[in-house]
C-alpha cells in the first residue's frame, strides 16, 4: 500500500519518462480502478501536449488512472517504456507510435500480456491493434491539395512530406495525389521538389525550400505535411522576400499557423478537433477494458489485419472560417490569433 501511495504522489504537469496521473476518487476499491498506459512518440509538436492533457483529464473523469510515457522520437526508448507500462500492470495501452513499423513489436508485447491496444492517431503497421482512432488523414491531404490547386491551378509545386516512419504521411500523400494527379497528367502543375522531413523536423523542411530556391527554381505553391513544416517553408521563403507571395498549406491548426493564416503568409491549415479524438480515445479505452461494444463499423487495413477504425472528421480552415471554427470551438482565442493584426482589422464577435 505504501508503494502504491507513493506512486500516486508522482503527479507532475509535464510529460517526462514516468508520469503517473491518478484517477479522481470514485468511492470504490483501488483494485477496481482502470489503469491506462499512454505511450507517446514525442511531444515536440504543439498539438501532442493538448492530446495528452485532454486524454488524461477525460480518463480521470471516468475514474481511470493514466501512466504517461514520452519517448522523444526514439524507437528503442518507446519500446522500453511500453515494457515498463506492461510491468506496471496496465489494463490497456494507448500508443502514439514514433515508428509505424517498429511499434508492431510493442503491440505484440502488450497482446502477449493480455492487454488491449489502441493506436492513437497513427496507424501501427502489421500489428493488429484492437482499435485505431484518428482523423480521416486522406481527407486532410485532399483538403490541403484542393485549397492550393484553387489558388494555384498552374505552376511549380513543392511537397514536403512528413516523417517516413509515420504512416499518416502515406495517407496524406494519397490525399494529395487524389487531387493533383489529373492536373499533373495534363501538365498544368509540376512537382519540382518532393522530400520527406524525418521526425517532422523543421530544419529539413527549411532546407528543402531553401535549396530549391538557391537552384534557381521558381516555386509557385508549397504543400507542407504539418504546420511546423509549413512554418519552416515560410521562413525559407521570407529570406527571399517571398513569404505571402507563395501559398503554403499545412495542418494541425497550431496557434502560430492560425496567426499566419490571418496575416496572409499561410493559405490554410486543417483543424483536427483534438478535444474530440482525445476524449473519444479515453472513453473507448474504458469501454474496451469493461468489454463493452464500441460504436464503430469501419476498419482499416494495417498491412496484415483489418483493424477497427474510429474515424473523426477534420475541418479545413482559412481566413474566411477562422471565427466559425477555431474561435467558436475555443481552440484558440481571437485575441491570440489576431495579435499581430491591427485591432481595427479584427473581425467582430456577434
Amino acid at each position: 500500500m505504501l508503494a502504491l501511495f507513493c506512486m500516486f504522489l508522482l503527479v507532475i504537469s509535464g510529460c517526462t519518462a514516468e508520469d503517473v496521473i491518478p484517477a479522481q476518487p470514485v468511492g470504490k476499491d483501488q483494485e477496481s480502478v482502470i489503469r491506462m498506459g499512454f505511450s507517446m512518440g514525442s511531444t515536440v509538436q504543439e498539438r501532442w501536449q493538448r492530446d495528452r492533457d485532454i486524454f488524461v483529464a477525460r480518463a480521470k473523469e471516468l475514474g481511470a488512472e493514466v501512466l504517461v510515457q514520452n519517448a522523444n522520437n526514439d524507437n528503442e526508448e518507446q519500446m522500453r517504456q511500453v515494457r515498463y507500462l506492461i510491468e506496471q500492470g496496465i489494463d490497456i495501452l494507448v500508443i502514439i507510435p514514433h515508428d509505424a513499423e517498429a511499434s508492431a513489436e510493442s503491440v505484440r508485447m502488450a497482446k502477449k500480456a493480455g492487454i488491449k491496444v489502441i493506436a492513437y492517431d497513427r496507424l501501427i503497421r502489421n500489428a493488429g491493434a484492437d482499435l485505431y482512432i484518428s482523423f480521416d488523414n486522406v481527407k486532410v491531404g485532399e483538403y490541403k491539395a484542393k485549397a492550393l490547386l484553387e489558388r494555384v491551378p498552374k505552376g511549380n509545386y513543392v511537397i514536403i512530406r512528413g516523417a517516413p516512419t509515420d504512416y499518416n504521411s502515406v495517407m496524406l500523400y494519397q490525399g494529395y495525389m487524389n487531387v493533383l494527379q489529373e492536373p499533373l497528367n495534363y501538365g498544368d502543375i509540376r512537382i519540382v521538389t518532393e522530400e520527406p522531413a524525418h521526425d517532422w523536423a523543421y530544419e529539413e523542411a527549411f532546407s528543402c525550400v531553401e535549396q530549391t530556391l538557391e537552384q534557381g527554381v521558381e516555386i509557385h505553391a508549397i504543400i507542407a505535411a504539418n504546420d511546423t513544416l509549413a512554418y519552416a517553408a515560410i521562413e525559407a521563403l521570407s529570406e527571399k522576400r517571398l513569404a505571402g507571395k507563395v501559398p503554403v498549406v499545412g495542418q494541425d491548426a497550431d496557434l502560430s499557423a492560425c496567426q499566419r493564416v490571418v496575416e496572409g503568409t499561410q493559405l490554410m491549415t486543417v483543424y483536427k478537433p483534438i478535444d474530440k479524438i482525445a476524449k473519444a480515445a479515453a472513453e473507448a479505452a474504458v469501454k474496451m477494458v469493461k468489454g463493452e461494444k464500441l460504436n464503430t463499423d469501419e476498419t482499416i487495413f494495417d498491412g496484415t489485419y483489418q483493424v477497427p477504425y474510429l474515424k473523426i472528421e477534420p475541418i479545413p480552415v482559412t481566413m474566411d472560417n477562422m471565427m466559425d471554427t477555431i474561435v467558436k470551438d475555443s481552440f484558440h482565442r481571437l485575441e491570440d490569433i489576431f495579435i499581430n493584426v491591427p485591432r481595427d482589422q479584427w473581425p467582430s464577435i456577434d
